[in-house]
């Protein structure tokens, strides 16, 4: 487990695109007493594009093989792949920022950093140009930095944000369709 976790502070250039490695089950044995004869261990692993992840991927086979050899144990790692890396179609993004601020206000509407989430969305963006945006429906009343992630299982949403995101959608969608008629 520990040799994993230097997979991104020591063979990963960082100032390229930060990455992920966690291992957040590990599972041996039945007793305090025996030896297991079997660990298991899940995690996740995530990355800011296609080419990081797939180095990623490569080292934690790689290393997780040769440190149960290193022991006189085989490895066996299986590599769920998940959900493809999402990232935004840059120049739809940039088409989308005018059109965002004048349905949700200007002080509403930024481009957020990158964040290590995965989505089923990005299969849509591999046929079509597309863009992932975020409405943001945080209680008026909590502040938002301190909010549950979605995630937690005290996420909360204000559903009146729903109203926002219809209106969002619907306004880009006519208004994409007026730029590109023919």
């Amino acid at each position: 487990m520990l040799g994993l976790q230097t997979i991104v502070s020591r063979r990963m250039n960082l100032t390229e695109e930060p990455s992920v490695v966690t291992v957040g089950s590990f599972h041996a044995g039945n007793r305090g007493n025996i030896i297991p004869d079997e660990a298991k261990m899940e995690g996740t692993i995530r990355a800011f594009d296609e080419r990081h992840r797939n180095d990623l991927h490569e080292c934690v086979q790689q290393i997780s093989t040769l440190i149960a050899q290193s022991g006189g144990a085989c490895a066996h790692v299986h590599i769920a792949r998940g959900y493809p890396v999402t990232s935004n179609d840059e120049e739809l993004t940039h088409w989308a920022v005018p059109v965002m601020k004048r349905v949700a206000g200007e002080g509403a509407v930024g481009i957020c950093p990158k964040t290590c989430g995965a989505e089923d969305f990005t299969y849509y963006q591999r046929v079509v140009p597309g863009f992932f945006f975020f409405i943001g429906c945080t209680p008026k009343d909590r502040e938002c930095k301190k909010a549950d992630a979605n995630h937690s299982p005290r996420f909360y949403v204000d559903e009146s944000s729903l109203k926002l995101g219809v209106k969002s959608l619907a306004t880009l969608t006519v208004d994409w369709l007026a730029a590109n008629a023919r």
